[in-house]
């Protein structure tokens, strides 16, 4: 008896994990990016990129527009070029020992998202995440294009390793998330072959 096979990948299956840009991405607002997918299914895939720090954007300036008192230690910290959709609005990206059931999605059993002011008012006075990232904008994918961007070589995936997403710095997310797939950048193309 042989088990049918099914040619669609199975629903949320990117759900948590890091998406990795493959040398050659055309697109140049996704080079190099390394993108945390906080939800795909059928209708779509949304993720934030974690590895590009808006220039001259911290977090210190951005809370003054809320008028939120940062503690010093914090308001260097970087804001991150989430992507190119809705770069009005704010996500946090954090671990999750942090959020309520109503304002926060547990996406993995380390990692969460909370996208309202109370998470940047407990993090700016140090009672919020104990890892975060504020991320402005996030990148979205309609019904089956990340499926078709992957087939067609230009993004590769792998578990998300909280380490690389939280400590690692920014210049070098990239090289590290190719690295744990244990792949040497110098034999990647950015061209689709069959085998």
């Amino acid at each position: 008896m042989t088990r049918a096979i099914s040619p669609e990948p199975a629903e949320n299956f990117l759900e948590g994990k890091l998406l990795i840009a493959m040398p050659g991405m055309p697109d140049p607002r996704f080079e190099k990016s390394v993108i945390f997918i906080c939800a795909h299914s059928a209708k779509g895939a949304m993720g934030l990129i974690v590895n590009k720090p808006i220039e001259g954007l911290a977090f210190g300036e951005l809370m003054e527009k809320f008028e939120i008192p940062v503690s010093p230690g914090l308001a260097a910290m970087p804001i991150l070029f989430g992507g190119p959709v809705n770069m009005g609005r704010g996500f946090v990206l954090h671990s999750a020992d942090y959020g309520t059931e109503e304002d926060t999605l547990t996406i993995t059993s380390d990692i969460a998202l909370t996208a309202t002011t109370d998470i940047l008012q407990a993090i700016a006075d140090g009672s919020g995440p104990s890892k975060s990232l504020l991320a402005l904008g996030y990148a979205g994918w309609s019904p089956g294009q990340i499926e078709n961007e992957i087939l067609a070589n230009g993004w590769i995936h792998c578990d998300a390793d909280p380490k690389l997403v939280f400590e690692t710095g920014h210049e070098a997310i990239w090289e590290t998330a190719i690295a744990k797939l244990g792949a040497d950048i110098s034999g990647f193309s950015g061209e689709a072959g069959r085998a």
